[in-house]
């Protein structure tokens, strides 16, 4: 809640007129307790979750021939029944673990001083307060996701977020209920570190959340801008840690790959044609990357089927054509 009464008041404040987003912002704000305005994480989370991943739904759904060519996994198909079924765990993660999360956390957020009043952050404060926020989150998502491919961390809990081996964007936040809980520890260690304004606090909250539903929506459109973000992972690179499962010691990040190229486990870094080779016939995919990681320093041998709910097949297409 904003300490003015009037803007004029707010203005004589600041000793200068708001710009038009802050008379927006008070407009708003002015009246509605800080708590309420970190809450509204909850409703931005749960329309992500609904609204975000559902074309991409439909698209898998209906497959048209247009877009077919971009699917990551062409000829795995991904049942109504699943994404029905994939939406309502989501939901019920949400509502028993996510949404009482985002409301009991409100203390912390007022101890680490995420502010709500005037000025508004500039532009450039946002996208670097953003930048520092998924840098860190993605070292220690890395070091979590990675853990939890030892063996007991995967049987008890990572193996639920690996049953779509062919993700789809629904199954980005399907998972375990602790581990939501555990990932969701190295969200709130950037705006601790390098606390912010809420709105600054919204965009990551959202934008994360986007991030994981675009690396698992199972399709690398060509005129999407993330492209151009440098050690960017993307869903080709997410989509083959899926196909691995449980057997995959590669390709744990969950937004940028330099933690996987520092440590080792950036796959496509040490063998160039890895990607090449995920476009082959299944049996020939087989042959070479058993071939490949047969050698390498994790011993890693690759099922000729990984588990899952969709049943893996390959393009038919020529491996480098």
């Amino acid at each position: 809640m904003l300490p003015y009464e009037t803007l004029m008041e707010a203005e004589a404040a600041l000793g200068r007129a708001l710009t038009r987003p802050e008379t927006l912002w008070f407009r708003y704000s002015a009246r509605i307790p800080d708590s309420i305005l970190y809450y509204h994480n909850v409703f931005f989370l749960l329309v992500i979750f609904t609204l975000v991943p559902l074309p991409l739904a439909l698209i898998e759904l209906r497959r048209p021939k247009l877009l077919d060519k971009y699917k990551i996994q062409p000829k795995v198909h991904v049942t109504t029944s699943e994404v029905l079924k994939c939406y309502k765990d989501v939901m019920f993660t949400f509502l028993c673990v996510v949404g009482p999360l985002q409301l009991s956390s409100y203390t912390i957020i007022q101890y680490i001083g995420i502010r709500t009043g005037l000025p508004l952050p500039s532009r450039w404060e946002i996208v670097s307060q953003l930048v520092v926020y998924f840098l860190i989150e993605d070292y220690g998502n890395y070091w979590i996701h990675r853990l939890l491919h030892w063996k007991w961390g995967y049987e008890k809990i990572h193996s639920v977020h690996h049953e779509f081996t062919a993700p789809i964007g629904f199954a980005a936040p399907y998972a375990h209920p602790l581990e939501v809980l555990i990932l969701g520890i190295p969200s709130f260690v950037g705006p601790a570190l390098v606390p912010g304004h809420m709105v600054t606090f919204w965009l990551w909250i959202a934008l994360r959340q986007l991030e994981a539903i675009e690396t698992h929506s199972g399709y690398e459109f060509p005129l999407n801008f993330t492209k151009y973000i440098p050690f960017y992972g993307g869903a080709e690179y997410h989509d083959y840690h899926h196909y691995v499962g449980g057997h995959s010691q590669s390709n744990f990040a969950s937004v940028f790959t330099y933690c996987d190229y520092i440590y080792g486990t950036d796959k496509v870094s040490q063998y160039p044609t890895l990607f090449a080779l995920f476009r082959c016939p299944k049996h020939i995919l087989h042959v070479y990357i058993s071939k490949f990681f047969s050698s390498s320093n994790t011993g890693l041998q690759v099922p000729e089927k990984a588990p899952g709910k969709a049943q893996i097949e390959w393009r038919s297409e020529s491996c480098f054509g």
